[in-house]
């Protein structure tokens, strides 16, 4: 029986791409800015990855944005084209962070630069309605 599991796991393994292909082209073509600022300006829009909340970006005029992961403090920050990828810079120690981004019937997905077999992120809500911010001087 040992004989089989490797061939299996091979056939497994080389079919793997094949499978992923049908989603992936799902996706269809990237966001350019102006496409990307038409999808989310004015929204707020929570984010979910693997079906749990990740966290909310509210999308402003001039291409800025407000980020807050789950439970967080909200960031300052704004976006630009790179090519295919949507970056977003927050001033903060993690530099850019670059997204490919697509309009699918699930809603609006986003692939991280580099890693665009990981779980992409989707819209989980969007609204209308600004950001609720934590920060220390709240209420002071």
């Amino acid at each position: 029986m040992t004989r089989f599991r490797l061939p299996l796991l091979a056939a497994l393994l080389l079919a793997a791409p094949a499978l992923a292909a049908p989603a992936l082209a799902q996706e269809g073509t990237p966001l350019d800015a102006q496409g990307f600022d038409a999808r989310t300006l004015g929204r707020t829009i929570t984010y979910s990855a693997g079906g749990f909340a990740y966290g909310t970006e509210q999308y402003l005029p001039g291409q800025k944005v407000l980020w807050a992961f789950e439970g967080d403090l909200c960031k300052e920050g704004t976006w630009f084209q790179d090519g295919e990828y949507i970056c977003f810079d927050y001033q903060d120690e993690n530099g850019l962070q670059c997204w490919t981004f697509f309009d699918t019937p699930e809603g609006l997905t986003a692939r991280f630069r580099g890693d665009p077999a990981s779980e992409p992120l989707v819209s989980l809500v969007e609204s209308p309605k600004p950001l609720a911010c934590q920060g220390p001087d709240v209420g002071a």
